[in-house]
């Protein structure tokens, strides 16, 4: 499989090197220093496309690939207000385009069960719900993707709550908690909180190894597809 790599910092380089240890081939990389380069790329060339980009760079990456018809799977954060657009380009224009905050097998465990004791907590109202997450002092965006997608997943069973906030105490809101520190690859916990007892479901990842393998696996799967996909799908949850 043809791969292009949008976005060549340690997670492109991960990818880059299970990708080759696969028999893949890398058709090219594209990082700040050759953004331009991307345009010199077609359908002819690439199976399918991998980016991990910056926020204000992501939209336009995808955008690109979703026009010029190269599968493409993305993993950049903070650009989600745009995530219809994407979705809306995807089908006028008969591609592929699969997106997930994080791609690890064990973190879309965590937010399959995540949602399945949201709608179980929701009617003991004792029990206060919050979210923290945790992540390396290079982590541009916050709250994380990760820390989004945990808290809707949260917010989708309980009708009182009309969104989430950001390190605040907002009415009616669910908080997500942001913390940088050294050294951390991501940390998610979610608790549930009461006068007498604590009850948390945590999942704290050791390298960034889980997130290059489902990339690349949301890669080998989404070629030769057409829509819009995520990890639910691919992982049938």
């Amino acid at each position: 499989m043809r791969i292009l790599l949008i976005g060549y910092g340690k997670m492109g380089k991960t990818i880059e090197q299970m990708a080759l240890a696969k028999g893949h081939h890398i058709a090219g990389t594209i990082d700040h220093s050759n953004t331009e380069s991307l345009a010199n790329f077609t359908a002819d060339e690439v199976d399918v496309a991998i980016e991990f980009t910056h926020p204000e760079a992501a939209f336009d990456n995808i955008s690109y690939c979703l026009q010029h018809n190269i599968p493409v799977v993305s993993g950049s954060t903070g650009w989600l207000h745009r995530f219809d657009e994407a979705a809306s380009l995807c089908r006028q224009h008969n591609s592929a385009f699969f997106y997930a905050s994080n791609f690890s097998v064990g973190v879309n465990l965590f937010f399959h069960f995540n949602e399945y004791i949201a709608g179980k907590m929701q009617a003991y109202k004792e029990y206060n719900v919050s979210v923290r997450e945790v992540h390396h002092l290079q982590k541009v965006d916050k709250p994380s993707g990760t820390g989004i997608t945990t808290a809707e997943g949260i917010i989708s069973n309980y009708p009182e709550l009309e969104g989430w906030s950001s390190d605040e105490e907002v009415v009616n809101r669910l908080n997500i908690i942001s913390e940088r520190e050294p050294d951390v690859v991501g940390t998610h916990i979610v608790t549930y909180s009461s006068g007498v007892d604590k009850i948390e479901l945590g999942h704290i990842a050791h390298s960034r190894t889980g997130f290059a393998e489902g990339a690349l696996m949301a890669a080998e799967w989404l070629k030769d597809r057409k829509g819009v996909y995520g990890m639910k799908d691919m992982l049938n949850l």
